[in-house]
Order: structure tokens, then C-alpha cells, then sequence
């Protein structure tokens, strides 16, 4: 598995509607339009996608023109994966089996509303990880599910697994991020969750975004993430003990181009 396909920017799609029903013609011409902006990949059926919204029938109708769509072109990864339920959760990977053939990982959030211990939220994605059958991305996003998955717990599921190869972190805390990037096993890709964090985040070692803005404009944005990514690949390293953790990370969100990652 080649993790390094998921760094960039991943676009978090759009599901458009025309009449309450899924418009599939607009939706082609999203993806046309993100793909030729310059995205790195895609994720279909995230948070921006509504999946909720959806009957399971529409969803794997999504998920089929995606894929059609798309056809190779860039990777993709199915973003309806979250459930508050560790059995209904595993359910739905059984249900979607037919349609996943052609994604190359999933993206799963943390259970809402039930706010469980960290402990639990290890479990569940362990009970996850022993089912799937594509790599998947953890995704932490508080605002949405109410619990923070932390960055020890982060840190040992990627440690406890390969098939754990990214996060997206939308929790806001710049300091829980720059501990995953600091503490990350060897592959494992650290993903901004929110537009507005990017680039400090990319300053502090992070590799990439999957993005809400670059539904519209997905040729600037991917094109500032990318000279982000040059920018941070190029620096001259500078003298870890010169720094405390917590300074170095304030130093990158004001500054792009200076030393190596908290």
C-alpha cells in the first residue's frame, strides 16, 4: 500500500441535489472540474457529501458513478464509514462490499453522540481494522461527534496497524497534531481536516488536507498545498535543541519556510 497517494489534496466531494433527488449529471461535472483542478484524490461520501442524508441505495449509486468517473485517474476513498455503532458500523461494510472494489481506502470519523471513553474508541477501530478490507483513514472531527480521539490514541492504532495510514485531524488543536507528527510510526500521513489549518499544519510536518474549499477551487488551493509541501520538503534543517516543541509549532504557523518538524 502506498500511502504517500493520500498526501496532497484530497477533496472532500459535494453530493448536488435538483428537486430533493441527487442531480448525478452536476455531480460529474464536480469531479471533471476537481480533477482538472489538480487534486491529488478524492473522497467520496464524507461529512460534505451528506451521505446522511442519503438512502443506502443512493449512496452506492454515488459510489458507482465515482468510480466510473473517475476511472483511474485519481485515487478514491469512501468517506460514509463513521457509525456511533461498532456492529451497525461492520453491517455496512458488508453492505457496501459490492461497490468498494474499485476505492483504496476508506475514511472512517469516531463514534458521535455516545461520547465513548478512549478506550473505546480504540476497540471500535480495532473491531473496524480486523473487517475491512481496504487501508483506512481515521477521522477526528469533535464539532461532529462530540469526543476527541487523542493524539495517544491516534498514535496507537497507527502503531497497532498498517492498515491505519492516515488521520484527518479536524479537532483545531494545533499541539494534539504536531504530537501525532512528532510520535507517527514511518508512513503514516497526518491530514489537515480544516481549510483554515492547512498551512500551519503543513508547517509543522503535516501531509496534506482533504478539503471542503476545493470543491469550488481546486486549482488554487492544491496548488498552494503542493508549493507548501515543496516548501517544508526544502528547508535547511535547524538545531532541535534551540526550541521547545511548543515554540517551534508557533514559530511555523507565522513562518512557512524554516526548520524540521515538531
Amino acid at each position: 500500500m502506498n500511502q504517500q497517494q493520500f498526501s496532497g489534496t484530497g477533496v472532500a466531494l459535494v453530493t448536488p441535489y435538483r428537486k430533493g433527488k441527487v442531480d448525478f449529471e452536476a455531480l460529474e461535472r464536480v469531479i471533471e472540474h476537481v480533477i482538472k483542478g489538480g487534486v491529488d484524490f478524492i473522497v467520496s461520501l464524507g461529512s460534505t457529501g451528506e451521505s446522511v442524508m442519503l438512502t443506502t441505495a443512493e449512496c452506492k449509486e454515488v459510489f458507482k458513478l465515482t468510480f466510473e468517473k473517475v476511472n483511474g485517474r485519481v485515487p478514491i476513498v469512501g468517506g460514509l464509514f463513521g457509525s456511533n455503532s461498532t456492529t451497525h458500523l461492520l453491517e455496512r461494510l458488508k453492505v457496501y462490499d459490492d461497490v468498494l472494489g474499485g476505492f483504496s481506502a476508506i475514511m472512517s470519523s469516531s463514534p458521535s453522540y455516545v461520547k465513548p471513553t478512549q478506550e473505546g474508541i480504540y476497540q471500535h477501530y480495532m473491531a473496524l481494522e480486523a473487517a475491512s478490507p481496504l487501508p483506512i483513514i481515521i477521522y477526528n472531527v469533535p464539532g461532529r461527534t462530540a469526543s476527541n480521539v487523542t493524539a495517544d490514541t491516534t498514535l496507537r492504532l497507527a502503531k497497532a496497524s498498517k492498515k491505519f495510514i492516515a488521520v484527518k485531524e479536524a479537532s483545531g488543536l494545533i499541539d494534539q497534531a504536531c504530537s501525532i507528527i512528532k510520535h507517527r510510526p514511518e508512513g503514516f500521513l497526518v491530514l489537515s481536516g480544516d481549510d483554515a489549518l492547512t498551512l500551519p499544519l503543513i508547517a509543522c510536518g503535516a501531509n496534506g488536507v482533504i478539503s471542503v474549499i476545493a470543491n469550488a477551487l481546486p486549482a488554487q488551493f492544491s496548488g498552494m498545498v503542493r508549493a507548501a509541501l515543496v516548501a517544508t520538503s526544502t528547508r535547511p534543517a535547524a538545531s532541535t535543541s534551540t526550541f521547545t516543541t511548543s515554540t517551534r509549532c508557533s514559530t511555523w504557523t507565522a513562518t512557512l519556510p524554516v526548520s524540521k518538524p515538531c
